[in-house]
């Protein structure tokens, strides 16, 4: 990364967690390795004199402030970067979107943008899963009540949760479907016409929801497995879980060979799937997190992989 430009497209950097966040874990690795960082928001885009160019900061000392920016005087095309890193969260919103409709001009313009916007345009990391159904528990995309009421009839206890969420956000563990369990339902399918996911509840995810990272196609060998703490059954660190780092087993790894392959097929170099036990649950391909907490367990740093396989 030595004598490279890399810019990062983020939320504003007011929001983003030195001690925690992988996006400045990312631009702290390419400084030690000479490279100089530089950042825009979604909406310092611009298509502008016929090219893709951005509004930018640069962050200087990424390491001990990365907060601290010096602006720059002149709006700059996205192609004259080595590398531009689309790191911003979802949700998925039209303007999410219109961002990607951008960056995907900008690599018809020379940009070198991580990961294609074409992928994360195409698809939602929910369904993107259902290809490897046969390593998922039973599972089911429905917006109507009677298919509710069939999928609960098959379990005991179903998660629900929207197609389009992060973190833990509007998940829930239905254990009956109680007239208020209904209202939920009605409530995230906006009246019966918008698509959610249930799942059959997994109990294993008291042992841990591992978030592993697959790097250039291969699965990192360390996870984070992230623990529901107290009655929660969310084990995601931002509704409360736990992260500790962990090998990964056999089938785990397996797992994260198959998805790898069709990733690196689609120009998805970094991303982390999730697995409850031996179960995929989801695939995170927009601004996947959890290498932070992987390093300062374990002291291996999957960052450092990734900008070697670039």
């Amino acid at each position: 990364m030595k004598d490279t430009a890399s810019l990062f497209i983020t939320d504003s950097l007011d929001s983003l967690n030195p001690k925690k966040d992988t996006t400045i874990l990312m631009m702290e690795e390419i400084s030690n390795q000479e490279g100089k960082v530089f950042q825009c928001e979604m909406k310092d885009l611009r298509y502008f004199e016929q090219i893709v160019q951005a509004n930018i900061v640069e962050i200087k000392d990424p390491i001990s402030t990365p907060r601290v920016f010096t602006p720059i005087d002149q709006s700059l095309p996205l192609k004259d970067f080595n590398y531009v890193f689309m790191r911003k969260d979802p949700p998925v919103d039209d303007d999410f979107m219109n961002a990607l409709h951008l960056l995907s001009q900008a690599e018809l313009e020379g940009a070198n943008v991580i990961n294609r916007p074409a992928a994360l345009q195409k698809f939602n990391e929910k369904i993107l899963a259902l290809r490897f159904s046969a390593w998922m528990p039973d599972t089911k995309v429905i917006c109507k009540e009677d298919d509710l009421k069939n999928f609960k009839d098959r379990h005991s206890t179903i998660i629900l949760k929207p197609l389009n969420g992060m973190g833990g956000e509007s998940i829930y563990k239905f254990e009956e479907l109680t007239s208020n369990n209904f209202e939920i339902f009605k409530s995230l399918t906006n009246n019966f016409q918008t698509m959610v996911m249930v799942q059959k509840f997994l109990p294993e995810i008291y042992e841990g929801d591992y978030r592993i990272l697959i790097i250039h196609g291969e699965p990192f060998p360390i996870a984070l497995a992230r623990i529901p703490q107290g009655d929660s059954f969310k084990a995601n660190l931002a509704a409360g879980g736990k992260g500790q780092s962990r090998e990964i087993n056999s089938v785990q790894r397996k797992v994260g060979k198959e998805v790898g392959k069709l990733l690196m097929q689609e120009g998805v170099v970094f991303a982390g799937i999730d697995m409850i036990g031996n179960h995929l649950t989801e695939i995170n391909i927009t601004s996947p997190t959890g290498a932070r907490e992987i390093l300062v367990q374990s002291k291996q740093n999957p960052i450092q992989q990734l900008l070697r396989s670039l």
